[in-house]
């Protein structure tokens, strides 16, 4: 799940765990349907894509043979990635802050093979209600990592719910896009921004109130909060902009992603 996101008011400050909650559930609650009318045939029900780029996990496989897992999607919005894995024999949960999202998800169930179709659950990434070592895989594709202010507290929980040999594998705006103004044409491919300036992306109200937010770590930054969780980094994919896709998802687009990387799929493992 990857927002696209019109400000009413978009600026730069400070935006603590409790306040970004609240924001970006509120906004999603609000987008779900919107977002899925617009973005459904791109994702597809029973489809995994991992990012603008659309590099798919039946190509990929970052996360293994599907076939007898049990796996944990969180930030699954409308579940499509954990409908293409269920398709595939894994035994899934798909989760999702958002009730709105969740309550999309449970209705494309309705519309796909019973093969496919996964359980839902409303659950905060960052504090997930299953026990220690429940399952075989953690992922999620742009969802919860770049939406919560202690995204090392995202990285603890997945650990937690691993078992030993397991694998957590999410993927999130490549940070060095956090330098470059969101703008798909050539205004996009000047860095205007300081790589190192973590200061969350917020969208507010007349009021003040933030409605969405987004935070940004660099590199460095994921690979501490990987390793302060317990786990390993063993790969990190930027996906290339492919020959033939044409299609541009907010700020990506084929000018851009020719020339600088907008996705990075970190994959971690649990030591055995």
């Amino acid at each position: 799940m990857y927002a696209v996101s019109t400000p009413t008011d978009a600026t730069r400050r400070p935006a603590p765990p409790a306040e970004t909650a609240t924001a970006n559930r509120t906004w999603w609650d609000g987008e779900a349907t919107s977002y899925y009318v617009e973005h459904g045939s791109f994702l597809g029900d029973t489809d995994f894509v991992w990012g603008p780029e659309r590099l798919r996990e039946e190509d990929a496989r970052l996360l293994g043979d599907p076939s007898g897992q049990v796996v944990l999607e969180i930030g699954a919005g409308s579940g499509q990635c954990s409908r293409w894995l269920a398709a595939h024999r894994a035994t899934v949960v798909a989760t999702d802050l958002s009730a709105g999202m969740v309550a999309t998800g449970v209705a494309v169930n309705a519309a796909v093979e019973s093969e496919a179709r996964v359980p839902f659950a409303q659950c905060d990434g960052r504090s997930l209600p299953f026990a220690d070592a429940s399952f075989d895989t953690v992922f999620t594709a742009y969802g919860v990592v770049p939406f919560v202010a202690d995204s090392d507290v995202v990285m603890a929980e997945a650990a937690r719910v691993l078992r030993p040999g397991g694998r957590f594998v999410f993927s999130t705006t490549h940070p060095i896009r956090w330098a470059f103004p969101d703008d798909p044409g050539a205004g996009g491919l000047t860095a205007r921004h300081s790589y190192f300036d973590r200061t969350p992306y917020v969208e507010q109200d007349a009021s003040g109130h933030a409605t969405y937010v987004e935070h940004h770590r660099t590199l460095g930054d994921r690979v501490r909060e990987i390793a302060a969780a317990g786990l390993v980094l063993v790969d990190l994919v930027e996906p290339e902009w492919p020959e033939g896709h044409d299609e541009p998802w907010g700020g990506w687009s084929p000018l851009r992603g020719r020339v600088i990387p907008g996705t990075a799929i970190f994959v971690c493992r649990k030591p055995a």
